[in-house]
Parts: C-alpha cells; sequence; structure tokens
C-alpha cells in the first residue's frame, strides 16, 4: 500500500532540553489515523532501523470478525474445502462456514477433512447450517528455517520410500501420509509469509530480518511445492509399475535417486546456512544432476511394442532436479547477499 510519495528525508529537530525528534509524513499519519498524543511503537532492527506503528489502544483486545463462507448450498465437492485453505493460508485465525439449507454429509465431511490437514485448525462449532474454524497456533513459535527443514524431511522420505519400491517391488504405504504432512507444512509456510508480510516485527521473530526476504521465502516454498507434487507422483507412479519398469530405468533410478536425496540436502544446507562456496558447489551438481536423467526407450511385451511408464517417471525426476538447480540459485542470492565471502574463478 502507497501513502504518496512524500520526502524520503526528514530533518532531526530538537525537543526540550536533551531530546531530539522527527516528524512523520502526513499521507502515512493519516493513513493509521494518528492524531496529537497518540501513542507508536517501534521495534529496533540489527542494522539501526526503526520499524514503526501505532500502538494498540490500552485496554482493548483486538478482535477480528471471523471469514465468512457463506452461500444457498454447496454442491460441488472440492470447493468448500479449498475456501478454507484459502482463509488458512491468507492469516485468518477464525473461519464460519453458513449456508441457507443443512449441509449435506459429505460437505460436513470435506470441512472435518479440511481441518484436518491444515496444523492447528479445530472444529469448535457444528450446526446443520453452520461450522465454525478456530486456529490455535502462534505464528511467533513457528521459525521459516524450523519449517523448510521440516519440509526437507518429508521431501528426503517421499525419496527414501521410492527407493524401498524398487528394492523391494512392494507398494509404499506411506503415500498418503507424506503427502498430508507435506501438505500442513507448505500451508504454514504460505501462512507465514502472508502473516510475516503485514507485520515486519514477526518477519523478523520467524527468521526473515529483512522484510525483502520474504519474496526470496516465496521461491523457496514455491520450489518446494513443487517438489512434493512431483515426488509423490512418483512415488504414486513406482507403486502401479514397479513390477514393470525395464531392466535400464530400474538401473537409472537406483543410481540416482540417492544422488538426488544428497543434492535435496545439501541444497537445503546451503540455504539455511550461506556460504557463496557451498551454493555454486550445489547449483552446479544440481545442473549435473539435471542433465544425467537419460530417458530409456520404450519397452516391448511378448513382441508387442507398448507404452513404458519410464519416460514419464524421467520426467518427473528431471523436473524435480531443475526444482534444486532454482533453490540453489536461491542459495547463491543469499550468499552474495551477506556480502562475508568472495570467490575467484580462473579464467578458461
Amino acid at each position: 500500500m502507497a501513502w504518496g510519495t512524500p520526502s524520503r528525508e526528514r530533518r532531526v529537530l530538537k525537543a526540550g532540553h536533551s531530546s531530539i525528534a522527527v516528524t512523520l509524513p502526513k499521507p502515512w499519519a493519516e493513513a493509521m489515523n494518528l492524531r496529537p498524543g497518540d501513542l507508536i511503537v517501534f521495534d529496533q532492527n540489527d542494522d539501526g532501523t526503526l520499524y514503526l506503528k501505532p500502538a494498540p489502544l490500552p485496554g482493548v483486545s483486538p478482535t477480528v470478525a471471523p471469514f465468512l463462507v457463506q452461500a444457498r448450498a454447496f454442491d460441488t465437492p472440492g470447493v468448500l474445502e479449498r475456501l478454507i485453505v484459502g482463509a488458512y493460508r491468507v492469516g485468518h485465525d477464525a473461519i464460519e462456514v453458513r449456508t441457507d439449507v443443512p449441509l449435506a454429509p459429505e460437505r460436513v465431511e470435506e470441512v472435518l477433512a479440511a481441518a484436518r490437514g491444515l496444523l492447528g485448525v479445530s472444529v469448535v462449532a457444528q450446526e446443520p447450517t453452520r461450522m465454525v474454524l478456530q486456529n490455535f497456533i502462534d505464528p511467533s513459535k513457528y521459525e521459516l528455517p524450523q519449517l523448510v527443514q521440516r519440509m526437507k524431511m518429508i521431501l528426503v522420505a517421499f525419496l527414501e520410500e521410492m527407493e524401498e519400491v524398487l528394492g523391494r517391488r512392494t507398494k509404499s504405504r506411506r503415500l498418503s501420509t507424506l503427502e498430508e504432512e507435506g501438505g500442513k507444512v507448505l500451508a504454514l509456510l504460505v501462512r507465514q509469509l502472508f502473516l510475516a508480510s503485514r507485520d515486519w516485527s514477526l518477519a523478523r521473530r520467524i527468521g526473515s530480518p529483512d522484510p525483502r526476504q520474504l519474496l526470496e521465502w516465496r521461491v523457496v516454498v514455491h520450489a518446494l511445492s513443487e517438489l512434493a507434487e512431483l515426488f509423490g507422483e512418483t512415488l504414486a507412479l513406482l507403486n502401479d509399475e514397479s513390477t514393470k519398469l525395464p531392466v535400464a530405468m530400474r538401473a537409472i533410478l537406483t543410481q540416482r535417486l540417492p544422488e538426488l536425496k544428497a543434492e535435496l540436502k545439501g541444497v537445503v544446507e546451503a540455504l539455511m546456512h550461506p556460504s557463496l562456496d557451498r551454493a555454486c558447489d550445489v547449483y552446479h551438481q544440481s545442473l549435473e544432476l539435471s542433465g544425467a536423467w537419460i530417458p530409456p526407450t520404450r519397452g516391448s511385451r511378448k513382441g508387442k511394442t507398448t507404452p513404458s511408464s519410464a519416460p514419464t517417471l524421467t520426467r518427473l525426476l528431471q523436473r524435480g532436479s531443475g526444482y534444486l538447480s532454482h533453490l540453489a540459485e536461491v542459495a547463491i542470492d543469499r550468499a552474495v547477499a551477506a556480502g562475508t565471502e568472495t570467490i575467484l574463478v580462473e579464467a578458461a
């Protein structure tokens, strides 16, 4: 939101015998509904930057009306769940569903399933034409690096399940659990980013001392989301086709999956602990890994050529390697922004 374009410079004024003062831009003060005598609170960043906002009124606890989802009836499957997830992701704590006619049992189960799929959310009221969900999570307790590390563990578990399916040629029983856990963490990550974008103090408390870093975090979350979707699709395909894979494809997967897992761990480590040397290494490795997926030829059965799932598996995992290279690029950006190292590259 913009409040005009006032001068970015303010002269420091003397106020009293030993105090100094700086005036506030009028457009901002008007937008915040500030009047002479009102209180403002500030936080000081490590680089000396001050963040100002109006102080809450004494004795008044902020009450936010629930996000209201209202319609005559909800007939299309999935729409109600998506609205609830969207309200949660953008930061609403209370979500109320109302309808003119009693909710069908399928829609009630849809609301309950949406609540189960979101961390910290419970159904606190349930009536024939009304349901209320409440989030009980304190956002300051969930730091962005902590959630990214949790997401890395889930993605590693996906890859380990793929290795198990290849080795034992039995279906994975953890696919739905991993997809559910990944969805919960990703939804909370998006929610944290939305809340932090509106509260700079929260942004610093959860691991983004400079609000401009929130854009970087959004890129990271998007890449993690794509990886979770790709790995889930790959594991589902392996469940169906593991016994039918060509020998060549099975050999490629057996070799490349551990490399992909190691690269995933290295990229996240470079993101969490910026180092230009390490970030350049994982970026180079991710590019090499992306080019190492060689699509095998189509298989044949009893003399008849049939489509194979191998090319699809190859494309999915190659795309996954590509997203790791995107994350490695962010790691390079973070290391450069830190400005603590210089790397010299010899001319060819």
